[in-house]
C-alpha cells in the first residue's frame, strides 16, 4: 500500500536521496527544509516541486495526518515544529537511519559502505561499477554522482534501480551504523572523527561480523586489526603497495587531471589504470570499490574499464574554473584526514593554496583541535595561507568555547600562516585581496551547500 511520507529536510545531503527512492517505490512525498524558508539553493527545491514533492515551510502545518511517516534527521527534537505537530496527530516518526537502514536490510544483497573518509566516493565507484556491469542497483549516497547527474537529476545522489541489490553510504558519526546488516561490508579507514576510538571499534567490529564479507584497509591500523578478527575468507583485503593485501595498487603517478598505477590481484598479472580523480587517496578508494564489486562476482576487467571512465563526486576536489590565472576549488574536506588527503592532493603540483577552511560544527573543532592544528601546520608550505570563518551554528546550546581562532593561534604558532575572520564574506573578500595568478583557491567545509555557490561567486570576483 502506498504511503505519505512527509521527509522533514527534505533538501539535506542524506534525505534528498532517501526521498527519491521511497517516491520511486510508488510512496506520496512531502516535506519541509529551513534552508527553503531562509530562501537558500532556490534551484533545488524549484527541482523537488517539479519531480512531484510537495513543499511546506519547517512550521509544522505540513504535518495534519496519523497515517503520514515522518522521517527526521538522526535527533527527533520536540522543538523542531514538524515533530511536535507529528507528536500533537499521531504520525508515526522515522528517523532517516532507521528508514534507510529498513530498505537496505530488506535487499536479498547489499553493499555498505563505511569509514570515516571516503564514504561518497567509494560508494559512487560501486554504483558505477555495477550499473555498467548490468546490475541495476539502488544506490543511496551521501554526495551526487556525476556519472548520473544530467539536466533532469542536477542532485543525482540517489539511483533508481531494482529491488534485489541495495548500494548505501553508512554512518557511523550517530552509530547508526549499528542497524544495517551488510551482504558486504566495506571499511575505507577509521580515525577519530565523531566518536571515541573505543565506540568506533565497537561500532565497525559490529558492522564487520555481520557481513558475509568484509573488505578492508591493511594500510590503516584500524581496519587492518579487524582483518585479523576475522575467519579465513571472510576478508577482502586492500592497500597502495602491500604485496599481502589481495588487491593493491603500485607505482602510483600523479597526472593533472588524476592518476597511473598497477594494479596487482593476488594470483593474476598487474594491470596498468588510469584514474580521472586525483590523489592517491582516490587509488585507496577504488581498491575499496574493487573488492566491493569483487564479492559480487564482477569481473576485476569490467570494474577496471568502469573505473576508468568514473567521472567523480561533486565538491570532492571539484575545478569550479580557472580566472586570471587562479583556480578555484570546491572541496567537502572537513575533518583531518580528509584535509590531509586534500592537500597532499595539491601539493602534487606547484601553486600557492589560499584555503577557506569552514568548520561544520563547533563541536568537532573541540574534539579534534590538535589534531586540525597538527594537520594544516604539518601540511600546508610557507606561503599557503588558511582563513577560517566561525563554524557553521544553526542555533541550540553547543558548546562553544573552541572557535576558528583557536585554530588559527595554534597554526600561527607552527609557522604557518592563518587567519581567523567573523564571516565568510570577510573571508572571500581576503582571498581576492590575496589571490595572484598561479594560485589554488580550495573552499573547504560540510553541512552547508551554499558553500558551492560561494566558490562560484568567489570565482567570478578573482
Amino acid at each position: 500500500m502506498n504511503k505519505d511520507y512527509f521527509f522533514c529536510g527534505v533538501g539535506g545531503s542524506g534525505m534528498l536521496p532517501l526521498a527519491m527512492i521511497v517516491q520511486a517505490q510508488g510512496n506520496r512525498i512531502s516535506g519541509s527544509d529551513r534552508a527553503l524558508d531562509q530562501g537558500r539553493t532556490p534551484d533545488k527545491f524549484d527541482w523537488l516541486r517539479a519531480h512531484g514533492v510537495t513543499l511546506h515551510p519547517q512550521d509544522g502545518s505540513g504535518v495534519v495526518s496519523k497515517d503520514q511517516v515522518v522521517v527526521a534527521t538522526g535527533a527527533v527534537e520536540d522543538t523542531v515544529p514538524d515533530i511536535g505537530a507529528a507528536r500533537r496527530v499521531g504520525a508515526t516518526i522515522k528517523t532517516r537511519p532507521q528508514l534507510l537502514s529498513e530498505l537496505f536490510n530488506a535487499a536479498p544483497t547489499s553493499i555498505g559502505v563505511a569509514g570515516t573518509s571516503g564514504k561518497s566516493t567509494i560508494t559512487g565507484m560501486v554504483a558505477w561499477i555495477l550499473d555498467q556491469a548490468g546490475r541495476r542497483p539502488t544506490v543511496v549516497n551521501g554526495a551526487v554522482m556525476k556519472n548520473f547527474a544530467d539536466a533532469d537529476h542536477p542532485f543525482a545522489s540517489a539511483l533508481v534501480g531494482g529491488p534485489d541489490l541495495f548500494v548505501a553510504e553508512v554512518d557511523e558519526s550517530d552509530g547508526s551504523i549499528a542497524r544495517y546488516d551488510p551482504t558486504v561490508a566495506v571499511v575505507s579507514n577509521i580515525s577519530l572523527d565523531h566518536k571515541s576510538m573505543e565506540e568506533l571499534r565497537d561500532l565497525f567490529g559490529g558492522f564487520v561480523g555481520r557481513a558475509t564479507t568484509a573488505v578492508l584497509n591493511l594500510d590503516n591500523p584500524e581496519t587492518a586489526a579487524l582483518a585479523q578478527e576475522l575467519e579465513p575468507g571472510k576478508a577482502i583485503t586492500f592497500a597502495l603497495g602491500e604485496e599481502e593485501a589481495d588487491l593493491s595498487a603500485h607505482d602510483l603517478a600523479p597526472l593533472p587531471t588524476g592518476m597511473r598505477f598497477d594494479l596487482r590481484v593476488r594470483g593474476q598479472a598487474p594491470r596498468p589504470v588510469v584514474l580521472n580523480v586525483p590523489g592517491a587517496h582516490n587509488v585507496a578508494n577504488a581498491l575499496a570499490a574493487l573488492g566491493a564489486v569483487k564479492a559480487l562476482g564482477v569481473s576485476v576487467d569490467q570494474a577496471v574499464a568502469a573505473l576508468e571512465s568514473f567521472a567523480g563526486i561533486r565538491r570532492r576536489l571539484e575545478v569550479v574554473g580557472t580566472r586570471n590565472g587562479v583556480t578555484v576549488i570546491d572541496d567537502f574536506a572537513h575533518n583531518p584526514d580528509k584535509i590531509a588527503a586534500t592537500l597532499k592532493t595539491l601539493h602534487a603540483f606547484d601553486g600557492r593554496l589560499l584555503v577557506l577552511f569552514q568548520p561544520h560544527g563547533f563541536g568537532p573543532l573541540k574534539l579534534m583541535k590538535h589534531e586540525f592544528i597538527e594537520g594544516f601546520a604539518g601540511l600546508m608550505r610557507e606561503h599557503d595561507v588558511l582563513l577560517m570563518p566561525e563554524p557553521v551554528y544553526y542555533g541550540g546550546t553547543t558548546d562553544r568555547s573552541v572557535g576558528s581562532e583557536d585554530i588559527a593561534r595554534g597554526v600561527r604558532a607552527e609557522g604557518r600562516q592563518a587567519e581567523a575572520l567573523a564571516t565568510r564574506a570577510d573571508c572571500g573578500d581576503r582571498i581576492v585581496e590575496l589571490a595572484q595568478p598561479g594560485d589554488r583557491v580550495v573552499v573547504m567545509g560540510a553541512r552547508d551547500d551554499s558553500l558551492s555557490s560561494f566558490a562560484a561567486e568567489l570565482l567570478a570576483r578573482l
